[in-house]
């Protein structure tokens, strides 16, 4: 299980040539949703809740409830979730690889909207797979899109910065000897038509998309009342179910390539007043839906913060047994 979440819910299939446009960030999966709500208040302990809970949880986020069992059930299947059973209550908790992972992709999600010094060299990744290996292609791309590479053309893809040991070995199952990765300068050239590197990632697009996360989440954030409970869960879901496909959309490019307004710290800094915000509300709604199910509520129930996400597998155990 590469992750818990699937490259789709940002990127479509890509086919023979991948696309320069990412999905609308809206209506989100509801596997996603699930992998995020348990994210939240469960990484680090893998407290199991109860499935009716979940069920619950998902539908204040508009998940029906036969939609919510199905996300329950896939990702079981997938890896992502385990299950028990007590007496005639199943409940469910994500696995150790699943923790581990959600741990170090919270890291990754503050780590990677936070200017960072940029050498001015380019990783490049070229590679070459026949057509009767379309499965390994398109899954080497979506590994690709992970790392926060981008496609300057179909078989060339680069990042602006290394790849470091744990993408390395991320990368080698799909590699086969077909792929070979270095490290450079862009060449000066006089030549006509010549293709600047970062325009391998579609910049209008993205700026539409934190314009977007911008407009829709500076209200909460700005109002004076505290929301309820059942909305701060529904918010800080959906935030972060939101907020966490940036590092994917805009992987630190470096900022003298980008616009003097990018609005990635903006966003970042309204992030982390609503997720933090609506911490207390959501986490004391969590214990009281999981109440309704259960008699033996789990002590490791938490709602996570972004300093929680910034310890990430430094400051907790995420995948102690």
């Amino acid at each position: 299980m590469a992750s818990p979440f699937d490259i789709e819910e940002i990127y479509p299939d890509d086919g023979e040539v991948p696309p320069r446009l990412p999905r609308r960030q809206a209506g989100a999966s509801p596997q996603g949703l699930a992998v995020t709500l348990l994210a939240d208040y469960t990484v680090h302990s893998r407290a199991a809740l109860p499935s009716a809970a979940v069920v619950a949880l998902l539908g204040e986020s508009g998940v029906t409830s036969a939609g919510a069992r199905t996300a329950i059930s896939r990702l079981a299947r997938r890896g992502v979730l385990e299950g028990s059973r007590r007496g005639r209550t199943s409940a469910y908790r994500l696995s150790p690889a699943a923790a581990a992972n959600l741990c170090a992709g919270g890291r990754w999600i503050l780590t990677a909207t936070t200017a960072t010094p940029w050498d001015g060299c380019w990783t490049v990744v070229a590679f070459s797979l026949p057509q009767d290996r379309a499965a390994q292609r398109r899954a080497l791309r979506g590994q690709l899109r992970w790392l926060g590479c981008a496609p300057l053309y179909d078989g060339l893809w680069i990042s602006p910065y290394e790849l470091g040991p744990a993408a390395r070995s991320r990368l080698a199952p799909l590699a086969d000897g077909a792929v070979t990765v270095f490290r450079g300068r862009q060449a000066a050239s006089d030549l006509l038509g010549q293709r600047a590197p970062i325009e391998a990632w579609d910049l209008a697009t993205i700026r539409r998309q934190y314009e977007t996360f911008l407009r829709r989440w500076t209200p909460l954030a700005g109002r004076s009342t505290s929301p309820g409970g059942a909305e701060a869960v529904r918010a800080r879901t959906e935030v972060m179910d939101t907020f966490r496909r940036f590092p994917t959309l805009d992987p630190r490019l470096p900022l003298e390539l980008l616009p003097a307004d990018w609005p990635r710290q903006a966003a970042r800094e309204l992030f982390t007043a609503v997720y933090d915000g609506l911490a207390g509300p959501a986490e004391r709604h969590v214990r009281d839906v999981v109440a309704r199910f259960t008699d033996d509520v789990p002590d490791g129930i938490r709602a996570h913060t972004t300093a929680d996400l910034l310890a990430g597998t430094d400051g907790v155990a995420c995948a102690a047994e």
